[in-house]
């Protein structure tokens, strides 16, 4: 099978040769990887058999695609928000609205439309590179509460939703509106299977605003971001770290298909458990523990959990792609790497092999 075919046919529960594998790995891993295989670090994915092939186009860009050499370098982005590089990611150093006196300030704020063209090169570069074989995907996140909260700053934003609720919705709605803006363009010039959404609304206990709020003031916002690709006939995957177990059955209400990461050692979000009760509304991609499990157990152990996981995440046929619950950690062994692709079918050898091959192409 293509890495396309089979994911499509995992998310469909259908038979494949495989589960579909998508990681995300901590840049300092990825580095190190690449080293130990001899690519450049761009060829990671590719030689390790991930299927999915995918970039940003909204704010995210800014926080993980665009990498300063050194701590203390940053630029500001299209929205204003001043970025500085410390350790692997760009965290937030100033918001365009964190100093706004009043609602009239908050409603002059401009999204930059007048930019999607450079938004959307990423997208342009990675579809042009990436063939017909690849499942490809174009990530518009954050879409709403957590949009919000890089232009205001988190904890101001919160409290404009319970201080300030009609200013909050409008804000919230432009948000959403620009990310749809940004999907609908996405979605009518690439070949997407798949578009990718999401907002961190949780926390590792449990989510950042009482579910009601978020129903009230985010989840119809969504909706109109998930609709824009359910209704270019894509699957639509959500993303939130933390314990939000408590709107699962909304996103899949909205029409959500995928939901990501299962970060598994949060209350509620047992991969296994969340299966069972939902299963057959959506399909899963996460769950591989970057907490205890890849950097501290034994190879052995990787290799019999992920198996597990894998066994029982496909028990009615599919409707799983193998991920990391989070970023995989520096601090990971070599070999558990290399087990837990095991354990999904993908030897050592394998890898290998099509790291030669990527660097004879690359001679």
């Amino acid at each position: 099978m293509t890495s396309r075919s089979r994911v499509h046919a995992a998310l469909r529960k259908q038979p494949v040769d495989r589960v579909p594998v998508f990681m995300w790995f901590h840049p300092v891993m990825t580095r190190r990887l690449a080293s130990l295989l001899e690519i450049p670090p761009a060829s990671v994915s590719q030689a390790f058999g991930d299927d999915i092939a995918q970039t940003w186009v909204n704010n995210n860009q800014a926080m993980e695609g665009i990498v300063h050499a050194h701590d203390g370098e940053g630029h500001t982005d299209p929205w204003g928000i001043r970025w500085v590089k410390h350790g692997a990611f760009n965290q937030i150093e100033r918001t365009p609205l964190e100093n706004c006196a009043n609602e009239t300030e908050l409603d002059r704020y401009a999204f930059p439309s007048d930019r999607v063209e450079e938004l959307l090169a990423p997208m342009s570069t990675l579809a042009a590179r990436v063939g017909d074989d690849r499942f490809l995907g174009c990530d518009v996140s954050p879409c709403v509460l957590e949009m919000y909260g890089r232009l205001r700053g988190m904890e101001p934003s919160l409290l404009d939703m319970a201080d300030k609720p009609d200013t909050a919705a409008r804000m919230l709605a432009r948000c959403a509106d620009f990310a749809a803006e940004l999907a609908a363009l996405a979605c009518r010039r690439y070949r997407l299977d798949w578009l990718w959404t999401g907002d961190d609304v949780a926390g590792q206990q449990g989510m950042l605003i009482s579910p009601s709020q978020w129903r009230a003031m985010v989840k119809p916002n969504l909706a109109r971001v998930v609709k824009t690709g359910r209704d270019a006939g894509l699957h639509v995957a959500y993303h939130s770290c933390g314990a939000l177990r408590p709107i699962i059955g909304d996103l899949a209400e909205i029409g959500v298909t995928v939901l990501n990461p299962l970060q598994c050692n949060c209350p509620g979000m047992d991969p296994l458990e969340l299966k069972r009760e939902f299963g057959g509304r959506l399909a899963f991609m996460g769950g591989v523990d970057t907490q205890g499990l890849l950097p501290h157990a034994s190879a052995d152990e990787v290799r019999c959990a992920t198996s597990r996981l894998i066994e029982g995440m496909t028990a009615d046929g599919g409707g799983y792609i193998l991920a990391a619950s989070h970023t995989v950690p520096p601090e990971t062994p070599d070999t558990n790497i290399f087990a837990m692709y095991e354990a999904a079918g993908i030897c050592r050898e394998e890898i290998f092999d099509r790291a030669a091959d990527i660097r004879r192409r690359a001679g």
